[in-house]
């Protein structure tokens, strides 16, 4: 479906070429991107200023240490290996169990300890990273799937996208694993975008491949039914992801763990703007609205989330 430029003006929506020149270019400092664009950065960077995320098992840093990483893995039955500098998603695996000698991924897939180490050497070598660049592997702790998600995902941890401007959270979604998506959280691999009410954490809209959708894909329970708890707890680590690193236009990209709560994954520093389309408006009148505030009256993350709970509510659910 083609829709008219004027109507997309009409319905806030925010282009790239904008979001480049007055929110990226103008909020964000360059020197500051390596903070987010390098996960284990962002991960040290966030347990100094002590907003939750997933415990650090280990790092590999050089190729030789590759060879004694069953040592390391002993004691661990399930977690995630990452790249530092990957993006997109690429290049992370989620080992969610043990059998013998074998480990288990989120997608049922059966690996050995030799394709661990082969991944983990492709990794290093600049595989999954942002320019082919040198990389370092990041192992940390298995996310515990919380059952408020059960049939709303399909092989994978949902994860939630907070896009926060100057410390205020704008818009949020959540992303649905599907079959499609090979069970990522990736709308462009297939998973579902679901816009949530900034005020309550519920399901305003949702989309698959850009069109609107009512049910999981794959395990066709209603989607209206989404309502995500500890709702403001989640954006107000959000928010402080503001505070961490000073970037004024940021994507805060947060799940649920079932023990832990809300957590922070990562964040990235150009967040897409597809966020728009699964919530059926634009990002622009929220940010100008932003723009407008006098800021030293919201100083804490808690009187910004506050704020915009109150201000951003919205008038109809899906």
């Amino acid at each position: 479906m083609i829709i008219s430029p004027f109507k997309l003006k009409r319905m806030g929506m925010l282009g790239m070429n904008g979001r480049n020149r007055d929110f990226i270019g103008r909020y964000n400092d360059r020197r500051l991107y390596p903070l987010v664009d390098n996960k284990l950065k962002t991960k040290l960077l966030a347990q100094e200023h002590e907003v939750a995320t997933p415990q650090l098992k280990f790092v590999v840093k050089e190729q030789h240490e590759i060879s004694q990483i069953d040592q390391s893995l002993a004691k661990l039955n399930g977690f995630a290996i990452k790249p530092a500098k990957g993006s997109g998603g690429k290049g992370i695996w989620v080992i969610v169990r043990r059998e013998g000698k074998d480990f288990i991924k989120s997608s049922g897939a059966k690996i050995t300890l030799e394709d661990i180490r082969r991944h983990m050497s492709n990794t290093l070598a600049g595989l999954y990273s942002l320019g082919g660049v040198s990389d370092e592997v990041i192992v940390e702790d298995l996310i515990e799937f919380d059952d408020c998600f059960d049939g709303f995902s399909f092989e994978g941890v949902p994860d939630i996208r907070v896009v926060v401007f100057r410390g205020f959270p704008v818009m949020a979604m959540l992303r649905l694993a599907t079959h499609a998506s090979d069970g990522k959280a990736n709308l462009h691999q297939g998973a579902v975008g679901v816009g949530l009410d900034l005020a309550t954490g519920r399901c305003l809209n949702a989309v698959q491949f850009g069109k609107p959708v009512y049910e999981h894909p794959d395990t066709k329970r209603s989607l209206k039914e989404i309502d995500v708890p500890d709702w403001r707890g989640l954006l107000c680590l959000a928010s402080r992801c503001h505070d961490m690193t000073g970037l004024g236009y940021v994507g805060a990209d947060i799940v649920l763990d079932a023990k832990r709560g809300p957590e922070l994954l990562e964040l990235n520093a150009r967040p897409g703007l597809a966020i728009q389309v699964a919530n059926g408006f634009g990002l622009l009148p929220h940010l100008r609205h932003i723009e407008s505030l006098d800021h030293k009256r919201y100083p804490s993350a808690e009187e910004r989330v506050d704020y915009v709970m109150r201000a951003f509510a919205a008038k109809e659910l899906l």
